[in-house]
């Protein structure tokens, strides 16, 4: 069972000032609502508005809430006139209910990053016992670190993807493809199907960057001694195992934000501009809460909070009725073919942004996400 999302979306149940917000009501919505602990933006928001993500402005439009971001349990909202809200204030006796909270999702997350290159961070060059892969309370052995001095903590992470802009002509939902994992030293393994050359533009496509994921973190417990060529690493945490050719980058203290704000994009995206380019753990697919990386980030305007719809591209089908049942597609010309519309999937939030990527939550679906669906804004209809 799911943890649901603490957040203060029973706010956006409070401000109902125009008819143009009215409408975004649900007609069935009750005369009243008392704000319960555990609220959350997509399960109550979604149960009274059509568009929950709309919450922060219809706060703007009303008056009557002198601090938005102090909603209480035990409050009561009223429901009853369009034009007009009260609000009843309960015991308070919680905490109050804020945006959507870091430690309602964090176990959801990836602990996945973008960078340009890698090749220069220190590396994982040997394991304790010559081991194949280590794991809490042992130790690794780092090349690259020749000042390093106990007490120094860094995150082992691993190059995982490397992301080039995608061609949709190409890619991918009949394809039953996915990225290539990369080798231990970050390189693309010659000894495995190139999957992306199913998925990129016929030149390669742009690059993108390359994706690091967090195995675990650990401890600097000796640095350079004697004739050894290699700092020692004490893994500190039960995270994923470490192989060699992983490496180290420093912890980041707070990698995620504290709190996320839905809202659409701040900008419109062209048709065709944003696809997801893959789903976490190299899987095809992805539903509720899976990590999809999309291939939009903060020069296209996305940043933390950004809300986007999922569409799979419509088929462009032969019109047998006129071209005949026993036709091949490639003996039919454009013009006996038929362009399906796009089929919606669901909504996505972007919960970390980076220059040309970003990752997102899939928060609500009605059929799986998958490698190449457009990104859209939260409200399109087609």
């Amino acid at each position: 069972m799911l943890k649901p999302f603490r957040t203060v979306v029973t706010a956006a149940l409070l401000t109902i000032a125009t008819y143009g917000i009215a409408a975004e009501i649900r007609g069935d919505h009750p005369d009243t609502y008392t704000v319960k602990r555990g609220d959350t933006l997509w399960d109550i928001a979604g149960r009274f508005l059509k568009k929950p993500w709309l919450w922060p402005e219809i706060w703007q439009a009303n008056p009557q809430v002198k601090n938005p971001h102090l909603i209480y349990p035990g409050d009561v909202l009223s429901l009853a006139y369009l034009g007009r809200v009260a609000v009843q204030e309960g015991p308070r006796e919680e905490a109050p209910i804020n945006a959507i909270p870091l430690a309602e999702i964090e176990p959801f997350l990836k602990n996945l990053r973008i960078v340009e290159e890698f090749d220069a961070l220190p590396y994982v060059v040997g394991l304790e016992e010559d081991r194949l892969r280590s794991s809490l309370n042992q130790v690794a052995y780092i090349k690259g670190l020749a000042d390093a001095q106990p007490g120094q903590r860094y995150a082992v992470v691993r190059p995982t993807q490397r992301y080039v802009s995608i061609d949709p002509a190409r890619c991918c939902e009949n394809s039953g493809r996915r990225p290539a994992d990369l080798d231990f030293r970050g390189r693309s393994n010659i000894l495995t199907e190139q999957l992306w050359t199913y998925q990129v533009a016929p030149k390669g496509g742009d690059f993108l960057g390359y994706e690091l994921m967090q195995q675990t973190t650990g401890t600097i417990s000796r640095g350079l001694v004697g004739d050894a060529e290699a700092a020692t690493l004490l893994i500190d945490n039960s995270g994923r195992e470490v192989r060699v050719g992983d490496r180290l980058i420093p912890v980041e203290a707070q990698p995620y934000d504290l709190q996320f704000i839905p809202h659409p994009p701040a900008q419109e995206l062209q048709p065709g501009q944003a696809h997801v380019l893959a789903v976490a753990d190299t899987l095809t697919s992805g539903g509720t809460r899976d990590v999809v990386a999309l291939s939009v980030g903060a020069r296209d305007g996305i940043d933390n909070g950004t809300v986007l719809s999922t569409w799979r591209d419509g088929s462009t089908e032969i019109d047998r009725v006129q071209a005949g049942l026993d036709r091949s597609p490639d003996a039919v010309s454009r013009s006996g073919k038929v362009k399906l519309p796009d089929e919606f999937a669901g909504h996505v939030m972007v919960f970390r942004t980076f220059d040309k990527i970003s990752y997102g939550l899939v928060m609500d679906s009605v059929k799986p996400t998958r490698i190449g669906y457009e990104l859209k804004h939260p409200d399109a209809t087609y």
